[in-house]
């Protein structure tokens, strides 16, 4: 597979594992015989160093209990080795559906399981495999996943399965399997359930019983939170048994300092969305990931697109619904009984952001607030460009949802008129104004409020009569009228923001049935929801931005293993060797290559300089990777056609680093591929220097010199004018 390396060293070993189908271990025959695998892109950021682990503790310790003592090991990917001969004679490997084949890899387990068929796990033969680097790479990878196994509960392969399994192997299935993404759609909503049920208690003062007040146990819960934790120590005896116990130890410290939690939990609700939308809905479809080296900054504009409707919306109805439950408890232990819950609507707000690269840059989010508002207001384009584009497609399904799955959708609206209704009769901002008679009538206000309403929606369809001045004047007169017209409802009557906090509640449950209903008059209300929602988010960007340290801090603890060692420098490698290679011809594919290395080339300097700004590494510190860019990039004519070589003379070429590529190295110590990647050569072997050619006076032909080592002169061979016939 192309996010697959193989290492020399383990190819020799093939022959042993060959041998495994020979002696199977139980009666069944050896069909599938799989591999631990070894994850070698931990080191790019702090997100793929938690894939890699993740991975780690799976296909390791996960895949090693499936197979011994649980007996219930399925095919999950590359790198398995089949029986090529079992498996064609028994209706192939691949499914046909793109929907409920999703996860194609599976079904190779569960047909190879009805069949008669064993799965092997050796441990002696590891696989090098890529894992995704990035924020919305893997995000896409997770909701790949999640909707696989959605569309998996639903497929008859499984219900064949499960109808021929004993009870301990089909329990060993569930929880080795889809089980899992139906714990966390569980998990998600039982804190969408505690949230509510403690703010209906709290909002109707149902927090007692008789005289006896809920004694919440703040405590307990601390310490049944801090079981959590026990689940790392499966992972930490394998880091300690693989890299000893002090790296083990240090490794899951990193882990939680640079905010590991935060992307668990993050990814805990991106599985439950798309489990849960895919039953619900259906719509499951492949997500090409890439895997590619991904260390630039992503755009808010596009940060919101992603994760608004699995995580940003679910983030602020449970913070909403936290400070509402503070405003009206008096149970006491407040953050006893809200950490957790606290620390979930955080990490759905603040992870894709925390992750993202320069997020607290203040030219950044400059930036990044005028691409969000120019989107929000795009009329036209695609999704990208235009908010209400996105919106329409991002909804679409509820156009296909059946009743049955409606209803959950008019629970939630239930919920919210539950809200609207005991906020509007509580005390909260509760003043008797009979005592003080405003200056200017609500009355007159809101009519006034509506008046602007109406005729700045008529300006918005005759702006272009107008000069640009004139369209900018009234629409900032507009916009200071319906400010200072709000601004004085609340001062005259404080009662507004209990009402205008009710109305908000009752008008999300009426958008919400509008929206199962297909009004398209609800676009307009969640129209101003995500400004709100997307303000939210702004105001602590602008904070931390201001701040300024909180960038050095972000950029340290995500990327200081990773920039400073030339792991992103490898793809610069590469394209610059296609560069070379492709210079003979001036072709606009060519000149293309050479602007991506350009890009590439300023995108490693400006982190680079980001972390010698931060003092993570010195100014003048010298990395084999970015010398070997500096001399494949400077070298003359690396991108010119041939029309430039009339007269070439033999250009100096710098010696190749003698020092070994960071990454280059395999588990057992031997280097395979720096010098191939590095452009050079090595201190003997069977590498050779690189040499420029030579072109000799009347022949268009180059002449290259090879050295050869332990020689004192050289040997040199010259390609003929004229080639020999076919």
């Amino acid at each position: 597979d192309m996010n697959q390396e193989m290492y020399f060293e383990e190819a020799l070993k093939m022959r042993n594992s060959l041998q495994e189908f020979l002696k199977p271990p139980n009666p069944l025959p050896m069909t599938i015989l799989g591999f631990r695998e070894h994850i070698f892109t931990g080191s790019v950021s702090s997100l793929a160093n938690y894939m890699a682990l993740q991975e780690t503790s799976f296909v390791t310790l996960g895949q090693r209990v499936l197979t011994n003592p649980l007996c219930i090991r399925m095919h999950y990917g590359h790198p398995d080795v089949f029986d090529k001969l079992f498996f064609m004679t028994r209706g192939g490997i691949s499914k046909s559906s793109k929907g409920i084949n999703l996860s194609e890899d599976i079904f190779a387990g569960y047909n190879n399981c009805i069949r008669g068929g064993s799965v092997g796990f050796k441990e002696y033969l590891q696989i090098g495999k890529g894992r995704d680097v990035g924020m919305s790479q893997i995000y896409k990878f997770e909701a790949k996943l999640s909707q696989g196994a959605g569309e998996q509960s639903l497929s008859r392969d499984i219900y064949r399965v499960c109808h021929r399994l004993d009870f301990c192997r089909l329990l060993s299935l569930y929880f080795g399997g889809i089980g899992h993404y139906f714990s966390n759609v569980l998990t998600v909503l039982t804190i969408y359930c505690v949230i509510y049920l403690m703010v209906f208690l709290a909002l109707f003062d149902c927090e007692q019983i008789g005289n006896r007040i809920i004694t919440p146990m703040g405590t307990i819960q601390m310490l049944l939170g801090g079981l959590g934790l026990l689940q790392t120590i499966p992972l930490f005896a394998t880091l300690g048994v693989e890299r000893g116990w002090w790296p083990s130890l240090r490794e899951i410290i990193h882990v939680f300092v640079t905010g590991g939690p935060l992307h668990f939990m993050f990814h805990i609700q991106t599985k439950a969305n798309y489990m849960a939308q895919t039953i619900l809905v259906g719509g499951a479809k492949y997500r090409p990931t890439g895997r590619g080296f991904v260390t630039q900054h992503t755009p808010m504009d596009e940060q919101f697109r992603f994760f608004a409707s699995s995580h940003m919306y679910l983030g602020v109805e449970m913070g909403a619904g936290l400070i509402l439950m503070g405003i009206y408890t008096t149970a006491g232990q407040y953050f006893g009984r809200t950490w957790s819950l606290w620390l979930a609507s955080l990490s759905f707000l603040a992870a894709p952001f925390w992750f993202n690269p320069l997020s607290f840059d203040w030219n950044v989010v400059i930036s990044d607030y005028d691409k969000y508002l120019r989107w929000m207001r795009g009329t036209t384009g695609d999704g990208g460009k235009s908010w209400s584009v996105w919106w329409t497609d991002e909804n679409s399904y509820f156009k296909t949802m059946p009743l049955t799955s409606k209803i959950l959708f008019i629970l939630k609206s239930i919920i919210f008129f539950g809200l609207a209704q005991g906020i509007r009769v509580s005390d909260l901002f509760k003043v008797d104004t009979s005592l003080n008679k405003p200056w200017i009538g609500v009355d007159k206000l809101l009519i006034f409020i509506v008046v602007l309403l109406v005729v700045g929606q008529m300006f918005l369809f005759r702006r272009n009569a107008f000069i640009y001045p004139i369209r900018r004047t009234i629409g900032i007169l507009i916009a200071l009228g319906l400010l200072g017209a709000i601004i004085t409802v609340f001062v005259e009557d404080v009662n507004c923001l209990r009402y205008a906090l009710a109305a908000y509640y009752g008008i999300g449950g009426l958008c919400q049935i509008g929206l199962l209903m297909g009004v398209k008059f609800v676009k307009y209300f969640y129209f101003v929801h995500d400004l709100v929602c997307g303000h939210i988010i702004f105001i602590p960007l602008f904070i931390l931005a201001a701040l300024q340290i909180p960038n050095h801090i972000q950029t340290w603890l995500l990327y200081h293993n990773a920039l400073s060692s030339g792991v992103v420098v490898s793809d610069i490698l590469r394209y610059a060797r296609k560069t070379q290679e492709a210079s003979g011809a001036a072709s606009a594919e060519s000149q293309d290559m050479a602007e991506q290395i350009q890009e590439l080339r300023k995108i490693v300097q400006r982190q680079e300089q980001l972390l010698v700004g931060a003092g993570l590494i010195s100014g003048d510190q010298r990395n084999d990777s970015t010398d070997a860019i500096a001399n494949l990039l400077t070298q003359p004519s690396a991108a010119v056609g041939v029309s430039n070589m009339a007269a070439p003379t033999r250009a100096s070429v710098p010696a190749a680093s003698s020092t070994r590529l960071p990454n280059s190295v395999s588990l057992t110590g031997l280097d395979v591929w720096s010098d191939m990647a590095m452009g050079g050569t090595g201190d003997g072997g069977l590498s050779a220097a690189v040499v420029a050619p030579t072109y000799n006076s009347g022949s268009s032909m180059p002449t290259f010199t090879v050295p050869v080592s332990g020689a004192t002169n050289g040997f040199e061979f010259s390609q003929p004018d004229v080639m020999p016939p076919r």
